[in-house]
């Protein structure tokens, strides 16, 4: 089945308003049955921060958490607040298991830099990770296009079902060695993960720009791109049991409409988890 949510929850004025930070977790999952959690990148998150969000979401609700920067080598000389790799992984564990405990943990997800290229120092870091990490289930986002050159591609993709890594597909600007294309294949029979970052080729390198970080997801899907994306998913339901997807173009708060556009499209088509509400999903 199928479930579509956003990438955070605290900055989508468009679905409720400019009421307080506290209410939103709970009228954001009025609308979606997932979300990806992407504080927990910058730092682990305190348990009584997942507590909270745990306790104020529906039973059927999901969430996704963003691995610790320091987990995916994105500090390159940041103060790393954690001595050593197992306090770190510890840390992670422990701040993700009020989700667990609810059942409310779908994955976490390891997004990679554009400077983790694919070489044999990497797929050990890969394979260790994994270890670290247990029986929670991981899905893995690489920012480098050599993984899925034509010679390493399968050999990729047969290392992450070896491996028991979620594939992260996604949908972004193809602006050279720093993206990755789309590759419709699942690694686990459980799950697929799906984010949509849009497809704004100018922004997506321009770091030097102050305004950065909203430019690169500066994008509105038009209803033949979401169509598409429609017809992918019905193909990749059929690889993997649950398909998560999530949208992330959301600095001109184009992530809502193009969620609930593609929700619409397949609402007749049978693939959609329950857990959505089908009847609110134009609101």
């Amino acid at each position: 089945m199928i479930e579509i949510g956003l990438t955070g929850f605290g900055d989508h004025p468009e679905l409720y308003g400019k009421i307080k930070a506290p209410e939103r977790l709970p009228t954001y999952s009025e609308h979606f049955p997932i979300v990806e959690i992407d504080s927990s990148f910058y730092a682990v998150q305190p348990v009584k921060n997942v507590t909270k969000w745990v306790e104020q979401t529906p039973d059927h609700f999901g969430f996704v958490f963003k691995a610790y920067q320091g987990m995916t080598g994105h500090l390159r000389g940041k103060k790393n607040y954690f001595d050593t790799k197992e306090e770190m992984f510890q840390a992670f564990h422990v701040s993700l298991q009020p989700a667990i405990d609810a059942g409310k943990l779908r994955m976490a997800l390891f997004q990679y830099p554009p400077w983790f290229e694919c070489n044999r120092d990497n797929v050990d870091t890969l394979r260790e990770t994994r270890e670290l990490m247990g029986d929670i289930p991981c899905a893995l986002e690489f920012r480098n296009q050599t993984w899925y050159m034509p010679e390493f591609r399968e050999k990729t993709l047969d290392f992450m079902r070896k491996e028991d890594w979620i594939h992260t597909i996604v949908d972004e600007p193809q602006a050279g060695m720093g993206s990755i294309p789309i590759i419709t294949a699942a690694t686990s029979k459980q799950a697929t993960y799906v984010r949509m970052h849009g497809r704004n080729v100018d922004g997506w390198h321009k770091s030097s720009d102050p305004n950065w970080r909203k430019l690169r997801y500066l994008y509105k899907y038009n209803t033949e791109e979401l169509t598409e994306w429609r017809d992918r998913l019905l193909e990749i339901q059929n690889q993997s049991e649950h398909v998560y997807v999530v949208f992330n173009n959301n600095s001109a708060g184009d992530a809502t409409p193009n969620a609930k556009e593609l929700i619409e499209m397949l609402a007749d088509q049978n693939v959609l988890s329950e857990k959505h509400d089908i009847g609110s999903s134009s609101s």
